[in-house]
């Protein structure tokens, strides 16, 4: 897990969960990013208030956010962030693999970590890393939009975002995005990017360019 600090041009500063891919990138959700910002990764962090929490402080050196992703209803939500210098791996600080194309059923035993708010309506994020159980469902909408979601009271929470959705034989399914709710008594539906969809792309980041199949698919999906 990597908790992401996000400085803006105007001062602020925001959260955002991550995970290493390996020494050198972090996955995040793309609408963590902002513009003219910059970043640091906190690596090896469990409870942010004890004496020496952050193992390794590394900032960003470069950003790839999907050349894809929509602001307007965040398909391809997903961002890979290059770090200054390399992770030093130990037992806090490690990558998580990631999931490959399945059989297209859903993936069971989930997870999502990290430290967002886990009180509603709460303006402080946890400082210990939690954790909570998902089911995913199997929804048209989600389908349609190549996300995998879950719903109802228990899911990730603010400031979780970025953060991965852990599934069953302990890899990477999906990016925590964001939240869905039609109207305010509806369910709360939480989405999540499919890391599988995206596998070409995040192999191929050295070239910083998005396959035109997969632009061609996601922009149809849209329509």
């Amino acid at each position: 897990m990597v908790l992401l600090e996000v400085h803006t041009k105007d001062g602020k500063l925001k959260h955002c969960g991550g995970f290493l891919l390996n020494e050198s990138f972090v996955m995040t959700a793309a609408h963590c990013r902002a513009n003219h910002s910059r970043y640091n990764a906190l690596l090896g962090v469990h409870d942010a208030t004890t004496k020496g929490a952050i193992k390794q402080n590394i900032s960003v050196e470069k950003e790839y956010p999907y050349e894809c992703y929509d602001v307007v209803d965040h398909k391809g939500d997903i961002m890979l962030l290059k770090l200054s210098s390399k992770a030093k791996f130990s037992k806090d600080v490690k990558s998580i693999a990631l999931a490959d194309q399945g059989d297209g059923s859903l993936p069971t035993n989930c997870t999502v970590s990290g430290w967002g708010r886990s009180v509603q309506n709460s303006i402080y994020m946890s400082n210990v890393l939690m954790e909570v159980n998902v089911t995913l469902v199997d929804k048209e909408k989600c389908a349609q939009d190549n996300v995998y979601c879950s719903e109802g009271e228990t899911g990730p929470g603010k400031g979780d975002s970025g953060g991965p959705l852990v599934c069953g034989d302990g890899k990477a399914y999906g990016v925590v995005s964001i939240l869905h709710q039609e109207k305010q008594d509806a369910p709360k539906i939480y989405r999540y990017t499919k890391i599988p969809d995206y596998r070409s792309w995040i192999d191929s980041i050295s070239g910083v360019r998005c396959p035109p199949r997969v632009c061609n698919t996601v922009r149809g999906s849209a329509k």
